[in-house]
């Protein structure tokens, strides 16, 4: 509770009448901070692509915004909920930068004798090492370090840190684009257990109806080390964003739904449904 208190209070600082004020008035000082901030997100937004974020592939893009998921994956009858899912405040704090935080998600269970709680607070840095516009070849490449702290109660994380650095690039052509992923995690410890991870994702994605982003998604993760060395799972997800719509000055809103389906023998769980709102500023 205490980082959504830092968080919504950090949003309305950013968001009272005060700084629009100064961010509108033509007489603001160089070096006020609101408005120098707004102008570097701006910046940011108008050298890349301007595609939506996908529903389960980190974008490659810098985005500022708050974003909250929600998923429910079933597994054998049995379905664990995910409030939070690893989202939280995007924020474009220097030129080529996005810095995200995310409080920890809280995850229900109805499969009996499993404890509910807290999972795992994640953090993802994303440098954007190049990357042009729908005017100049449409297309971004980024590198990215994800990381997560064992905060989770009971099962409910990892018993270790964990470390994704991660390649991230995207191509659009017209009212298409694909974006897609590929990282390796690093546990900071139990690595026979945990293993060394590889995470690949691609997203295809098309643009129709201005607000509309229909997508398909291939979500993979092969293992190498750990008690599932050697063992794949992939899932095929269909998903739908609706961005963006104006709430005020540049606050939007956006939304979106996905599931993924296991297309594999070998999977945690069977199908996961997401539910996404965004709030980009």
């Amino acid at each position: 509770m205490k980082y959504l208190t830092v968080v919504f209070a950090l949003l309305l600082a950013l968001l009272s009448p005060a700084a629009w004020a100064q961010t509108d008035s033509s007489q603001a000082p160089s070096d006020d901070f609101i408005s120098n901030w707004f102008q570097r997100s701006s910046r940011a937004e108008s050298e890349q692509p301007h595609w939506a974020a996908p529903m389960f592939t980190v974008t490659p893009r810098l985005v500022q915004q708050f974003r909250y998921d929600m998923g429910w994956q079933s597994n054998k009858g049995f379905t664990n909920a995910n409030y939070g899912s690893g989202k939280g405040l995007e924020l474009v704090p220097v030129d080529r930068v996005e810095v995200s935080v995310s409080a920890p998600p809280y995850l229900d269970h109805t499969k009996p004798g499993v404890n509910d709680g807290i999972g795992d607070m994640a953090f993802l840095f994303k440098y954007r090492v190049a990357a042009g516009n729908p005017e100049n070849g449409n297309y971004v490449v980024t590198a990215m370090l994800a990381a997560s702290v064992p905060t989770g109660t009971y099962t409910n994380g990892a018993k270790d840190a964990l470390i994704t650095p991660t390649l991230a690039i995207g191509k659009g052509w017209g009212n298409f684009d694909v974006q897609g992923t590929a990282g390796v995690t690093v546990p900071t410890g139990d690595m026979s257990v945990l293993g060394s991870p590889v995470v690949l994702n691609t997203t295809a994605q098309y643009h129709v109806l201005k607000y509309f982003w229909p997508e398909v998604e291939v979500n993979s993760t092969m293992w190498v080390n750990g008690k599932n060395d050697g063992k794949k799972q992939v899932f095929l997800s269909p998903g739908l964003v609706v961005s963006k719509f104006c709430l005020w000055k540049r606050v939007g809103v956006a939304v979106g739904g996905g599931v993924q389906i296991a297309a594999t023998q070998f999977h945690a769980y069977e199908h996961n449904w997401v539910t996404s709102v965004r709030f980009p500023f």
